[in-house]
């Protein structure tokens, strides 16, 4: 397992943007395909975004797609999400993991994921 550490959630208001950070000392990183996903109070944890290790591909849920993006520095051992236009639905706890198991013919949030950091708390009020 990669050792990642998520930061940069907060409470805002609806229509505000956040940019979260997931970063590891793992010097593999660079080799990895990684994602974001998130779990609000009694829901399942649901897919996100991710993004192909150098980072030339980017995939993303309905839910958040045109507002989201996904992105990484190889060089700083991080991944990104950049959240615009939140609404309270986006409300949950936000994770990354590495892709351990991935498909072109699968979607991204089919894909395998695991070790995942401890998450970082996103609340927007209304």
């Amino acid at each position: 397992q990669v050792p990642v550490v998520e930061s940069g959630g907060g409470l805002v208001q609806a229509g505000a943007s956040l940019k979260l950070s997931c970063v590891t000392s793992d010097h593999t990183f660079s080799n990895l395909y990684m994602g974001w996903h998130r779990q609000a109070p009694g829901k399942e944890r649901e897919f996100v975004a991710a993004i192909t290790d150098t980072g030339s591909n980017t995939y993303y849920s309905n839910a958040v797609k045109g507002r989201f993006t996904v992105s990484r520095d190889n060089a700083k051992n991080t991944m990104y999400l950049e959240m615009n236009a939140l609404k309270p639905e986006d409300s949950a706890l936000y994770y990354c993991a590495t892709v351990v198991h991935s498909s072109s013919w699968m979607g991204a949030h089919q894909w395998s994921y695991d070790g995942w950091g401890p998450g970082t708390q996103v609340t927007v009020g209304s």
